[in-house]
């Protein structure tokens, strides 16, 4: 529906910001700036209605099938509602349609009268239109705040929270304004119990009316100001975090948050790397694309349906965590401002629920430790995450299967130096077998992965101390660059892109056909 006229470039007055403020302090509680919205353009409504009142005034649409006086207003409809005044009313001369009059309409002073049927029995067009008593207010096409909001809503709401932010004498949270001066004092005494109920339930997460009903609250003032002056006192305590997801106000203690989604893991850290992305082939491009990876910069964004399916690597695997890939970010829950958001995970395969964190920030979700551990989900896994009815609640699963025994290659270390071997593993999951990774020894490769970090050891570096061990595993020497991806971020987080553009770039490598690539022989 196109949007109403002046609601296409809506501007907010200063007296109408003043007008909502009095409504906020008369209704003495917060209201969302939608609800804020519908009073201004219902104003706006009442002002235009009553506008078009007058302009009506005394004034009838023109139906052929009346009689008119002269000095009586008429609107035509068929010339976009202009007004005319009968001057002059004549008898009809046409022995077809019967007896009739000719009314002649001025328009505007300086134009020349045109003349209408009236009293025209014969049936006609505008007769049946225009049969609602002559009255041009049912026909002015007003329309309802309903219909202006389905037409302009992002704008109206835009423009409007722009002109409360601005106005210095209202405060906004979670979607909600109310009057700055009139939120109920929160002393420390009243921080600090709110802390102690947080921490005798483990931290959280709590709604903001629990509490309140557990620290007694905050005197007698509606509930609805009390949980809202409590917002706006725990978001500016930093011992407060709040988590909920879109629409809904979660509360947690900074302090008792797992420390993996406080700080970025090491594992998952990346140090960005300037690489010419002109020397990536148009196959590298889309093996690109195909890995998926969330630190991509460009990749675009197809609309997913319920699921996505990706591609476990050893970062998120060792550290229990998902990527918060463009695709996946369709999935898990959202919010406006909060940069960590609670939520719950959902075993596919069980049902057990374990609690999860979005950290939108960084971008990934953290809480999949157990999840992986329990199903014993290799490096290389194929793991889908899916919607469910609950929108704080995210389905993951597998393909699982039967347990098979099959090679897979296993990181080695040996005498602090990277080795590979191919070894028999039972596994009951789909996985790509050109990323899939073992590693027996974790204590070791993590060892061998701080080691890198210290020595800030360069993509071409680790690649050539992985590429022999990696070529002897296979009967043509050779390792493809998807198993190269998956074993340089055991060592290093490194996204595709850069990768591709060392091997296309040094000399040291060379590509044998396809993506599969070798270590030049001095």
């Amino acid at each position: 529906m196109p949007s109403h006229p002046w609601a296409r470039d809506f501007a907010v007055s200063k007296s109408e910001v003043e007008q909502l403020t009095n409504l906020l302090l008369e209704k003495e509680m917060p209201l969302s700036t939608e609800a804020l919205a519908r009073a201004v353009l219902e104003q706006r409504l009442k002002r235009e209605a009553a506008a078009l009142k007058e302009r009506f005034k005394d004034t009838q649409l023109y139906n052929p099938a009346h009689s008119y006086q002269v000095g009586q207003k008429l609107l035509f409809a068929t010339f976009g509602y202009a007004a005319g005044t009968v001057v002059k009313i004549r008898p009809g001369q046409n022995d077809d349609y019967g007896a009739f009059s000719v009314i002649s309409v001025q328009f505007a002073p300086d134009e020349k009268p045109r003349e209408f049927a009236a009293e025209f029995k014969v049936p006609h067009k505008l007769s049946g239109e225009h049969s609602n008593g002559g009255n041009p207010m049912l026909l002015s096409n007003v329309p309802t705040v309903d219909e202006i909001l389905t037409g302009s809503r992002a704008e109206i709401l835009a423009a409007l929270e722009q002109a409360l932010s601005g106005s210095g004498e209202l405060v906004t949270l979670a979607g909600k304004w109310f009057p700055r001066d009139l939120l109920i004092e929160v002393n420390a005494g009243h921080l600090n119990l709110a802390e102690a109920v947080l921490d005798i339930a483990g931290g959280g997460p709590l709604t903001t009316e629990d509490i309140l009903e557990q620290m007694g609250g905050l005197g007698k003032a509606p509930l609805e100001l009390q949980k809202f002056t409590l917002n706006y006192s725990l978001r500016d305590d930093p011992r407060f975090d709040e988590v909920g997801s879109t629409g809904q106000v979660l509360w947690y203690l900074a302090r008792l948050e797992p420390p993996e989604v406080l700080q970025l893991p090491a594992n998952l850290r990346y140090t960005p790397i300037d690489f010419d992305r002109s020397l990536l082939t148009a196959d590298m491009l889309t093996l690109e694309t195909e890995l998926d990876d969330e630190l991509t910069p460009g990749i675009g964004v197809p609309e997913v349906g319920d699921s996505v399916t990706i591609t476990l690597t050893y970062p998120h695997r060792r550290v229990g965590t998902l990527p918060l890939t463009p695709r996946i970010r369709q999935i898990m829950p959202t919010a406006l401002k909060t940069s960590r958001v609670w939520m719950t995970l959902v075993d596919g395969q069980d049902g057990e629920e374990t609690t999860g964190w979005v950290v939108r920030n960084e971008g990934y979700v953290f809480g999949l430790g157990p999840f992986y551990r329990k199903h014993l989900l290799p490096v290389g896994a194929y793991v889908t995450v899916k919607r469910s009815d609950d929108p704080g609640k995210i389905v993951v699963d597998f393909n699982a299967h039967r347990p098979r025994t099959e090679y897979v290659r296993l990181i080695v270390p040996k005498n602090d130096q990277i080795t590979f071997e191919n070894h028999k593993r039972s596994i009951g999951a789909e996985y790509d077998d050109l990323m899939i990774l073992g590693i027996d020894d974790l204590k070791a490769v993590d060892t061998l992965f701080q080691a890198a970090q210290q020595q800030r050891k360069s993509i071409s570096a680790i690649l050539k101390s992985i590429m022999p061990g990696l070529a002897r595993l296979t009967p043509q020497g050779a390792t493809h660059a998807k198993t190269l991806y998956s074993v340089l971020n055991v060592f290093r987080r490194c996204p595709p892109g850069p990768l591709f553009a060392t091997l296309a770039a040094n000399p040291d490598f060379q590509n044998v056909g396809g993506h599969y690539w070798k270590l030049v022989e001095e």
